[in-house]
């Protein structure tokens, strides 16, 4: 797939905005600082304005005075720490097209087609102030589908955060006004006057790692597959789970968690070693703190739930004692496990100390994550 650039610009806020150091959390800085990659694909809706460059510039340049940080670069205070100077320098915006089509994407596979619909920057450079945080490119297909390719900086937000900022774009794109502006200050999440961390955060452990015996043993190629689970199969799941003599409802990700943990160790051949495996769980935070924080809040709050387990255990077990595991780590995601969570990376101080571990075919662990599916907003 060749992809034709027609323009290339950095997009300013249309105001004057507040032209501030923006302070972020330490959850802000626990994530590595990359882009978020993400695609929009939209099918032709028959308008003469539809996608039109002209109208999403100027949606742009609107949406960033209420998200201005968007709009600014990252910076480091007089400690080192790193913060956002809303400084208004702007987004990169590449309008571009090609001579394909969006069949020839396939089931949107990882791969080099894909990438080419994102914009890239330097991301090796020494001065973390150059590149803009937030990427976009807009790219028209031949048979009139448009893809909006976005390279978010996780720094800026979370999944939450990132779709706000694109549905309230995609407002103003279509004319109408903004009703939820976003929610800047992150000092909400500060640590407590006295921070104290009351539980074993086993988040922030050191991950298992793999048995070198069984990973030297089972090297095999590696390959990547879209594995779509139909209604039947889930509710077939949900019987497996369910107990009458229970009260306990557990939600349908818990039930297809526990089938991807159970199916994975499986088929790295876990069921008779003692191998430690660990899940991490995306737990979105707003709900949970009390008080709850407002939807809007524009930041990262996404804290984690990590059910740990000897796969020989988990393979054993039946399969809603699994489901159970999972459920009961999510549920003890509650204020005071969040504000210990908080307090904990406070005493740490610098959270780059705390390891993170990689998630690949050749580790024993595993990420979970349930991304939202926005299918009626559109600039």
């Amino acid at each position: 797939m060749k992809i034709n650039t027609k323009e290339s610009i950095i997009v300013r806020p249309s105001q004057d905005i507040p032209q501030q150091r923006l302070w972020v959390s330490n959850m802000d800085l626990l994530h590595p600082r990359y882009y978020l990659p993400t695609v929009y694909l939209y099918k032709p809706n028959g308008s003469s304005d539809f996608f039109e460059a002209e109208v999403l510039k100027e949606a742009l340049r609107k949406v960033l005075v209420p998200f201005y940080p968007v709009a600014g670069r990252l910076a480091r205070d007089e400690n080192g720490r790193i913060e956002i100077n809303c400084n208004g320098e702007g987004v990169l915006l590449v309008v571009a097209d090609t001579d394909s089509t969006t069949e020839e994407l396939g089931e949107f596979m990882p791969s080099m087609k894909l990438r080419q619909l994102i914009p890239t920057v330097d991301t090796n450079l020494q001065d973390i102030s150059r590149n803009p945080l937030l990427l976009l490119q807009v790219t028209s297909f031949k048979c009139g589908g448009v893809c909006l390719g976005v390279g978010w900086h996780h720094t800026l937000a979370d999944g939450t955060g990132a779709l706000h900022f694109i549905n309230s774009w995609a407002t103003l794109a279509r004319g109408l006004s903004i009703t939820i502006p976003p929610l800047l200050d992150r000092t909400i999440l500060r640590g407590r006057v006295a921070p104290k961390s009351i539980f074993h955060h086993v988040e922030f452990d050191p991950p298992p790692t793999m048995n070198n015996d069984h990973l030297t043993k089972n090297r095999k190629p590696q390959s990547l597959a879209n594995l779509k689970i139909t209604r039947e199969q889930i509710n077939s799941l949900k019987a497996k789970a369910s107990n009458v003599e229970s009260e306990t409802k557990y939600t349908t990700y818990e039930i297809l968690t526990a089938h991807i943990w159970r199916s994975v160790s499986k088929a790295r051949n876990f069921q008779n070693i003692d191998q430690k495996t660990r899940l991490r769980i995306a737990v979105d935070g707003r709900s949970r703190l009390n008080p709850p924080l407002q939807s809007s809040y524009f930041g990262n709050v996404i804290f984690t739930a990590s059910p740990v387990a000897l796969s020989c255990d988990l393979l054993s077990e039946s399969f809603r004692c699994t489901v159970e595991r999972i459920h009961r780590e999510i549920k003890k995601m509650d204020d005071e496990y969040l504000r210990s969570a908080l307090d904990y990376l406070e005493e740490v101080g610098d959270v780059n100390s705390i390891p993170q571990g990689s998630i690949t075919c050749a580790c024993p662990n595993l990420n979970i994550v349930s991304w939202p599916v926005e299918r009626d907003s559109k600039p």
